[in-house]
Parts: structure tokens; C-alpha cells; sequence
């Protein structure tokens, strides 16, 4: 989505929003801790981010990654800075065909300043002299792709202190095409609304957009002053001069401070503020929070899908993903990033997506060994693992090897069930409660248009001991309203589907569209999300030395428990899954895990290893009809199926 557009929805609506900007880290450590922050600083609700352009070299390349990160990954609308300082023509345009491909739609095009051994700019030979310049060349090449903002210097710039002069310039860059403006950081607030007025005068009517930096310490605050030649009211400076020695005070006087000029510009008709966030959080928070326009009840966040969407090149439309990935986003986007198209009102035919392997960057666990031990501990017996379990549903840990962010609200009307299952060694993984027509503004179960509802299914996905997985299966074969797949880490699958086609368990309806059924069930994406689960739970294990009780109970799990789902198709129900488990439990589960007894063997299951069993639907004696067309789909490591003659 453009810029522009995103402001005028704004102005439309009344409702001031926000931005951040972000720049590239100069270590691997501090990429992968930015794109963590990042990622919880979309829960936030900006609009869009922007990042800095590394001139030259390493970090250049670092802001096309963290561009295609931030649209595919995180589904964070994305503008990209572009300078001229270093960047002759060719360089220019591999960079604006690295931002096209990674779905990027916004570009803030700036001359940039000189290179650090430089006094004064030089254009390089065969790029070009002004920002304007890049403007032209943007607009030529790309037409309305992109949406271009320039700079705008409600207090000079570090070269010109002629500040009408500045005004020319900033008419010439509108004039070759630029969109909307964004502008240098600045504390005096009736400078900048005089400054406002200048530019209106001028016949720009493009929007303006403010440039806020949050106050962190005292020093960094007369640091980024200092640098920026902006101007600091004496009233700033008594107050933080008062207690700079003190940077938590420091940081509650700036939020004051801070807010105040937002309310300020907001009062003069500016209805987005954009924050250079020097890729911290706190203070940023601590602002929005202070202008009450954090997410609430009264200002819930806005999502069009009950999952992220990613907006990489190819995926907007993209509205149909399964379930199984509502913990792993980012996984799921990589898995799939090399499809030549995506589902987009159905799921389509199951035989055609091909998931990527597990070794790309991002799939398999993160952290090193020494940190996973920190936040999971060292289990011994199967109680510790179910401990782990319960510390995440109840809050006390922000992740599990299969799940990358916290709990969320959603869970609460089934937390104490799902914490009984866990006490009783049974490990859920995923799931989700049934919902019936509830309003798509709710801030918990809410997504799509205005004046909607939305339905769900409720599901369970879970790790169940091979002792249990018999009379579990044969609970839910009595009951036809539940369907279910059962896999082993050696690819056995059992299921009472009816087909292979995919089983809506999300679904809304809104005014004047087509129902939407965003969130399936099917085999084919099961099979591949079975060996990123069980892969998972190998790089757990292998967290811990191979001498330790930690690393063969995690990998006894991984090798003789099975991976189920289950869904109740009737979305009345709210608890009838977990009736299921009604006096079920595993034996013996604080009972310390025996190395010597390791058993690496397969379990049979059922007696029946490979055969997929049915509730007598679409089969005979319990065994099912497979199209054999369908087994040429299905990689071999996948899963086993034979075809009932």
C-alpha cells in the first residue's frame, strides 16, 4: 500500500497514526535482535516502517535483506530510503529492482550525506546531483510502482542554513514526482507549524510527515541534537538539565516533552507521526502510551486475516494458509516463498504447492544450545517437559521449540483445559477455541472488514505417547462430529478424513464479499509440517550434550510419540475436544527418563503400520480408497500411505 494512501485514510478517519524507522546494525548479533524488536513492534500498529540506506558495501546489501524481511516476513509495509551519496546509476537501479522484487511499494528518496571521508558532497560519477534527480529516475523507470517521499528541513539542513531556499528545492523534488514528505527531526513545535505554512505557500500539497525522536538518555538527546543542528526550547533543556544524571527520569520528563509536541502537531491538522526509533523500543512505547494511542479496546489493532499476512512480492492477495503454522509465520513464508502463486480464495488443488526443505535460514530452531538450555532448562522426566508446557500457556515463557511468540488472549476460554492436558502428559502444541458469529471488530477473535463475524472450529494439535495414540484414536472414531490426523516421526499417518481436500476451521462473513475461509486442515501440508515439527524437536534435544538425560527424553518423544490433530466440525461446541482425554493420563510421568531403556524402534500402530483408517466414510472395513494420483505428490519422506486394492 502507498504512503499517501495510508495518510489520507488517515485524515479521513480522524485518527492520528504512527511509524517507525529503523537502520541497519553493523553486527549479525544486532541484525537478529532488530528483527526481534521489530517483530514485536508490529503488535504496536504502525502503518508502515521505514530503513535507512547502509551506503556502500555490506550495509547496503543489509538494507535490501531487512527490506525483504520486514514486507515477507513480518508483513510490515515497508519504505526503503535511497540516497545518492555513493550510488551511480547501476547501483541505483539494482537497488530499486531488490525493493520491486521484495513487494516494497514506498521509497524515500534523499541525496544523502557525504561519505565520512569527505567534507563536502559529491555526486558519483554517473549517479546523480540532487535528490530531485533520483526522483525523476525513480518515476521514469517505475512509473506509480513505488510511492516516492523526500526530505523536508523545518530547520535547515546540515549544508544550507538558506531556509527559503530549502523550500525551492523541496518544490523541485515534488514537482519531478515525490508523493509525500517526511521531515528532518525537531523539537520546537510552532517553528515547524510556521514552517508548515511556508511550504502550503509554496503550492505543495502533498502530505507532511513530522519526524519525532524519542528521548532514551540526556546524552544521546544533546548527542542527536548536536548532529542534527536541531533547535531544543529552553524549557527542554532546564527540564532535563534538572536531572540528567538519571535516565530514568530523563526518559519520563522526554515522554512528557515529546508527547506534548505530538499533541501540538496533531492539534495543527497533522494526522501521522513518524518516529526514528534508533531500533529501540522503550521509548517509543512509552510516548504512544502516553498519547493513549497504544492498542485497546478502544483502539484495537486491524487485522484483514486471523494470521499475518505477508506482503512479499506475489503474496497480497495471498488469504487461505494452514493451521499448523499459526505459531511459525516466518517459516511458513520461507517454505512457500518459491511459489509462482498463491492461494487466494481457496486452497486449491492439495498435489500442487512444493513446501521447501527444513535446512533454509529461519526454519529450524533458533538460539544457541547454551541459550535454548537457559529458557527450557534441563528435563529429566516427562513432568519437567509438561512444566515447560504449562510455564508457556500460563505466561511465565515466551516460546516452545514450536511456537515463536507468546500465548495469546484467544486462549483464555481453554487454558485450563489445555494446562489439564499438558499435567497429564499429553504436549499441545497448537490450538484454537470454537468461535460462533462473533463481530470481526472484536479484539481478541476479530479480523476482516467492519460490521462481520467470524466462525472457527475448535482444533487441538498435540504430542500423544504411543501407549495413549489406540485408545485416543478409537474415542474419536466414536464421535462423527471430530476429525482427525495422526503421523509418526517415520511418516505412518492415520486419519478419518472424508478426502484429501482441505477442512475450513476459520471462516467470516462479511458485508457485500464471498465467505472467506482463511485457515484449513489437509493432508499433503500436514505431511510437510509434520517433519518441520518433529525436526524441531530434534534440534531441542540436541540442544544437550549426548550424554545427558534432557537429550534422550526429548528424542524418545521425538521418535515414538505421534503428532495429532483434531478438529470438531461442529463449531457449536465449545469444549468437546477435550472430552476426548476424560481419564486419560501417561503413567509414571515424573518418573526420571532411563537412558539405558532407549528404545529407537518405530511403534506399529494399531497393528496396521501404513494403512490410513477411516470412520467407515470413503472406504471399506476402516481402510482407505487413496487416488494413487495423489501418492506421486507426497515425498517419500513425508509420510507412508499404501493404497487399499
Amino acid at each position: 500500500m502507498h504512503i499517501k494512501d495510508m495518510l489520507s485514510e488517515a485524515d479521513r478517519s480522524g485518527y492520528p497514526t504512527f511509524s517507525f524507522e529503523f537502520f541497519p546494525p553493523k553486527t549479525a548479533q544486532g541484525v537478529q535482535n532488530l528483527y526481534d524488536r521489530m517483530d514485536k513492534m508490529h503488535n504496536l500498529g504502525p502503518s508502515f516502517i521505514d530503513i535507512t540506506w547502509g551506503a556502500g558495501g555490506s550495509l547496503a546489501e543489509l538494507t535490501l535483506e531487512m527490506v525483504g524481511v520486514a514486507q515477507a516476513q513480518y508483513g510490515l509495509e515497508t519504505c526503503m530510503h535511497l540516497t545518492c551519496t555513493d550510488m551511480g546509476r547501476e547501483k541505483v537501479d539494482a537497488a530499486l529492482k531488490s525493493a520491486y522484487k521484495a513487494g516494497c511499494t514506498n521509497i524515500l528518496a534523499l541525496r544523502g550525506d557525504p561519505p565520512r571521508e569527505k567534507e563536502k558532497w559529491v555526486a558519483t560519477e554517473g549517479g546523480f546531483q540532487y535528490a530531485k534527480d533520483l526522483v525523476k529516475h525513480i518515476r521514469s523507470t517505475y512509473g506509480n510502482h513505488f510511492d516516492i517521499g523526500v526530505a523536508g528541513y523545518p530547520e535547515g539542513c546540515d549544508d544550507q542554513d538558506d531556509r527559503e531556499l530549502l523550500l525551492d528545492h523541496l518544490k523541485e523534488k515534488v514537482d519531478a514526482g515525490a508523493s509525500f514528505i517526511v521531515t528532518q527531526m525537531f523539537y520546537d513545535a510552532d517553528n515547524f507549524i510556521e514552517w508548515m505554512s511556508k511550504v502550503r505557500a509554496k503550492g505543495i500539497t502533498i502530505p507532511i510527515v513530522p519526524g519525532i525522536m524519542p528521548i532514551n538518555t540526556y546524552a544521546s538527546f544533546l548527542r542527536r541534537c548536536k548532529h542534527m543542528g536541531c533547535v531544543i526550547p529552553p524549557e527542554w533543556s532546564s527540564s532535563l538539565e534538572a536531572v540528567k544524571n538519571d535516565d530514568s527520569a530523563v526518559r519520563n520528563i522526554g515522554t512528557v516533552l515529546v508527547a506534548d509536541l505530538c499533541r501540538k502537531i496533531v492539534t495543527a491538522g497533522i494526522k501521522h507521526l513518524h518516529f526514528y526509533t534508533m531500533n529501540l523500543a522503550q521509548a517509543t512505547r512509552m510516548v504512544l502510551e502516553e498519547l493513549s494511542m497504544m492498542p485497546s479496546p478502544e483502539r484495537p489493532l486491524k487485522h484483514a486475516l486471523p494470521w499475518r499476512q505477508s506482503l512479499g512480492l506475489g503474496r497480497r492477495e495471498e488469504d487461505v494458509r494452514p493451521i499448523f503454522w499459526k505459531n511459525r509465520n516466518k517459516s511458513y513464508v520461507t517454505r512457500t516463498q518459491e511459489w509462482d502463486e498463491f492461494p487466494n480464495g481457496r486452497w486449491g488443488d492439495s498435489r500442487s504447492p512444493a513446501f521447501g526443505e527444513l535446512d533454509a535460514y529461519g526454519i529450524r530452531l533458533k538460539g544457541t544450545n547454551e541459550q535454548n538450555i537457559k529458557l527450557w532448562g534441563g528435563p529429566k522426566s516427562l513432568k519437567d517437559i509438561a512444566d515447560i508446557f504449562v510455564g508457556y500457556l500460563e505466561g511465565k515463557l515466551e516460546t516452545l521449540p514450536w511456537s515463536e511468540a507468546p500465548i495469546t488472549k484467544e486462549a483464555d476460554t481453554i487454558k485450563a483445559e489445555l494446562i489439564s492436558l499438558n499435567q497429564r502428559g499429553f504436549l499441545t502444541i497448537n490450538s484454537q477455541p470454537a468461535v460462533n458469529a462473533i463481530r470481526s471488530s472484536d479484539p481478541v477473535y476479530g479480523w476482516g472488514p467492519k460490521n462481520g463475524y467470524v466462525y472457527q472450529k475448535a482444533y487441538l494439535e498435540l504430542l500423544v505417547s504411543p501407549d495413549l495414540i489406540d485408545e485416543l484414536i478409537k474415542r474419536i472414531n466414536q464421535d462423527p462430529d471430530l476429525t482427525y490426523y495422526a503421523v509418526n516421526k517415520a511418516g505412518i499417518l492415520q486419519s478419518n478424513a472424508p478426502g484429501e481436500g482441505p477442512n475450513a476451521v476459520t471462516w467470516g462473513v462479511f458485508p457485500g464479499k464471498e465467505i472467506v475461509q482463511p485457515t484449513i486442515v489437509e493432508t499433503v501440508s500436514f505431511l510437510a509440517w509434520k517433519d518441520e515439527a518433529y525436526q524441531l524437536g530434534m534440534d531441542w534435544a540436541h540442544c544437550h550434550d549426548i550424554t545427558t538425560p534432557s537429550r534422550h527424553l526429548i528424542q524418545n518423544i521425538m521418535e515414538k510419540w505421534h503428532l495429532v490433530n483434531i478438529v470438531n466440525n461442529d463449531f457449536h461446541q465449545s469444549h468437546g475436544i477435550f472430552r476426548l482425554f476424560d481419564g486419560l493420563a501417561v503413567e509414571n510421568i515424573d518418573t526420571p527418563f532411563q537412558t539405558e531403556n532407549l528404545n529407537h524402534s518405530v511403534p506399529t500402530t494399531n497393528g496396521t503400520n501404513g494403512i490410513k483408517h477411516t470412520n467407515g466414510v470413503n472406504g471399506v472395513n476402516g481402510i482407505a480408497n487413496i487416488d494413487p494420483s495423489i501418492i506421486e505428490s507426497i515425498p517419500l519422506t513425508n509420510g507412508t500411505v499404501v493404497v487399499a486394492p
